[in-house]
């Protein structure tokens, strides 16, 4: 009997040898960042009036990431249209100057919804305030700045020893928009478009094994919601959220945008279908969690650039026209573009930010800026096919959408288009490209991806 016990007890700390110790530490948190009353919303021009209710709350919530010789992340993501620079680099600072974080150790994504508040001065000419309206936009947007930054420090505070877990799953809801009909680009739906069902998921686990937070992504515009609702929402994200942290309680789901700004949700327009895309996202997480797992390694590594990305040639005639134009957009646009004329600083490129942290040699995390299509995230994973990659959009700094090549020669709304109601002087040279992935392959190679 004894010797039975013996081989029984030599058994038991075998195991506990074997059993993977917390290699990190990790903390979350979450911040209400539902306006207070009524708010113009973003992300529709044919919009007619503010916000007259909230469906859902909306929020921001951090992730942050500790390895055992002190490198750190900070992941915040946001139930919102957009991030502008003038807030990401505002909160980034900060974090830095508080708490010595680089800004390569700070994340910032935002899920894109249409149906909340506008994020001044994000989509400027989709909006013609008068001084109340234009005062609850600069309100809001300082009350987000504020609230991003306490939301971070909170995640710091309570990291504790931490397990993170990779695996991915699938949802298969979206669907390619560009449709083409007599030579032309038009929003619909192309059944033989590209896209990605991949739902990439990072599990955070305590040392006794409680999930803490779930990390996941989908590339899908946040559209299901059209221009007629007028109700704050987080549209799927938001429903898929709370459906994940109802299946684990005490566990903070967090929403990853990547590069969907060609995909919609399908089908779309009605309520019931946010809460089907939610939850058929929510589901493909539950079964990825089930699933085939990978564990993550120190050392964390940071790398964060700054690119231009240049615009087509244009002039000042072009837009003293323009202003005169009857679509009230074009002429706003051509308002801005005339102004940085006067000023002797015409806009001929814009700053495109590109970031990577990577898990030891399990993960990275490729963070793009931009409303992205999706051609660029299923070619990094084609230039890097020993690597798992978590390739997000719409991360530091939406200013603009970002084609690719083909779609800028295609044209349509992603590539020509929407630059009016981001305020930018027409499309990008044809280098857009491959200037992002120049800068790609530099922040990867910086973190140790060859």
């Amino acid at each position: 009997m004894r010797g039975l016990l013996s081989i029984a007890a030599a058994a038991v700390v075998c195991a506990l040898n074997a059993a993977p110790k917390p290699g990190f530490r990790a903390g979350s948190a979450v911040a209400d960042i539902t306006p207070a009353g009524s708010i113009w919303m973003s992300g529709f021009a044919a919009r007619k009036a503010p916000s007259n209710g909230v469906a859902e709350p909306l929020h921001a919530k951090a992730l942050a990431i500790e390895d055992r010789k002190g490198s750190r992340v900070v992941i915040l993501t946001t139930d919102l249209i957009g991030l502008p620079r003038e807030i990401t680099d505002h909160v980034a600072a900060r974090l830095g100057h508080d708490h010595d974080l680089r800004r390569s150790q700070v994340l910032f994504n935002s899920s894109h919804t249409h149906a909340g508040p506008v994020v001044w001065p994000n989509l400027r000419p989709m909006f013609a305030f008068d001084a109340a309206q234009q005062k609850t936009a600069e309100g809001y947007a300082r009350r987000l700045t504020d609230e991003l930054y306490r939301v971070a420090i909170a995640a710091l505070s309570k990291m504790e020893p931490a397990t993170l877990l990779y695996s991915e799953g699938a949802a298969g809801f979206a669907i390619n928009r560009r449709e083409f009909r007599k030579e032309k680009v038009v929003f619909g739906t192309n059944p033989e478009g590209a896209l990605d069902h991949t739902v990439p998921v990072i599990d955070v686990r305590s040392a006794n094994g409680k999930r803490l937070a779930i990390l996941f992504g989908y590339t899908c515009h946040n559209t299901t919601l059209g221009a007629e609702f007028n109700q704050i929402s987080g549209d799927y994200a938001g429903a898929a959220q709370r459906a994940i942290e109802a299946r684990y309680p005490g566990a903070t789901a967090l929403f990853i945008l990547q590069c969907g700004a060609d995909q919609n949700p399908h089908p779309r327009g009605k309520s019931e279908h946010v809460e089907d895309h939610g939850k058929r996202l929510a589901d493909g997480v539950v079964k990825a969690l089930g699933g085939e797992t990978t564990e993550l390694y120190a050392p964390l590594k940071t790398s964060f650039q700054l690119t231009d990305l240049a615009f087509a040639p244009h002039t000042r005639e072009q837009f003293e026209e323009e202003s005169k134009h009857q679509d009230v957009f074009r002429a706003r646009r051509a308002k801005l573009m005339l102004a940085r004329y006067d000023a002797g600083q015409p806009m001929n490129k814009t700053p495109y930010p590109v970031q990577a942290i990577r898990f030891g040699k399990e993960l990275t995390i490729l963070a793009l800026g931009g409303e992205v299509v999706v051609d660029y995230q299923l070619r990094a994973r084609r230039l890097y096919p020993g690597e798992k990659l978590f390739v997000a959009g719409y991360s530091n700094d939406v200013m603009c959408y970002i084609p690719s090549l083909r779609v800028l020669r295609e044209g349509g709304y992603e590539a020509d288009t929407s630059m009016i109601y981001y305020g930018m002087p027409g499309p990008f040279t044809e280098d857009v490209e491959e200037t992002v992935f120049a800068s790609v392959r530099r922040v990867l190679k910086q973190v140790g991806v060859k």
